[in-house]
């Protein structure tokens, strides 16, 4: 937790969080003139400060913590979160892995909280590119990138109060736990398998130095990691350096 001194006639905010993107988004908001972070809070028993500090924004990026009700209608303009998701899809756990397993839209999207997480009134929204060749730490990675983007992007309508919300639509949503994550992370191989589907799985699993994939042979445990590379000019000149042996 930290605190930073008040200064007059500027807007007051509780940051929450604890990932990368999150310092990222609050480093640069401790540096905006027109902004106090009054306390960066990164545990759930710390959200007492915010009703010391009553903020008119609390700032979300990171924080896995549900907030209660009584304290998001605290401050006096918004509670706002960034979510690393094209909401409605992927709510919750990992979202760098489901669009590459379900083929479900990437990208981020800010939003108002609510009192479920990654609900409430979307604020503004990125799509983020996938490719075949992607991982779980390369989409991971683009995401977080693509959190900076789209805050700083939309900090002048924040600042100036020009927001427009519009409504996630729940039919077309989606929402993964940690156990969707770790049922997903044991493989069977007794399993029969389309070779894509497979594929899709330990590719979004892939996340070096962290051993996600893993299957049991004989008593003994494997982890499994893939790397899947796009065909280029290169591949055509080393095909001329094959070795034939008889």
């Amino acid at each position: 937790m930290q605190f930073c001194i008040i200064q007059p006639d500027k807007m007051d905010i509780v940051f929450l969080g604890v990932n990368d993107a999150g310092m990222q988004i609050y480093e640069w908001l401790c540096d905006r003139n027109e902004v106090d972070v009054r306390a960066l809070l990164t545990e759930p028993d710390q959200l007492d400060i915010v009703r010391q500090v009553d903020p008119d924004f609390i700032v979300s990026v990171g924080f896995d913590h549900l907030v209660p009700p009584e304290v998001l209608n605290i401050p006096s303009e918004d509670a706002i979160n960034l979510h690393p998701s094209y909401l409605p899809y992927n709510r919750g756990k990992s979202p760098n892995v489901w669009p590459l397993i379900e083929g479900t839209p990437a990208g981020v999207t800010l939003h108002s909280m609510g009192t479920e997480f990654d609900t409430g009134d979307i604020i503004a929204q990125k799509q983020v590119e996938t490719d075949f060749s992607d991982t779980g730490k390369v989409l991971h990675q683009r995401l977080e990138d693509a959190q900076f983007e789209l805050f700083t992007e939309t900090w002048p309508n924040i600042k100036s109060g020009d927001i427009k919300y519009s409504s996630q639509d729940d039919a077309d949503g989606s929402y993964h736990t940690k156990t969707d994550f770790v049922e997903l992370c044991e493989l069977d191989p007794s399993e029969e398998i389309n070779v894509k589907t497979l594929l899709d799985r330990l590719r979004a699993l892939t996340f070096p130095p962290f051993d996600n994939a893993y299957l049991d042979i004989n008593g003994e445990r494997y982890y499994v990691d893939v790397e899947i590379r796009k065909k280029d000019d290169k591949d055509d000149e080393k095909s001329d350096g094959l070795i034939s042996s008889y």
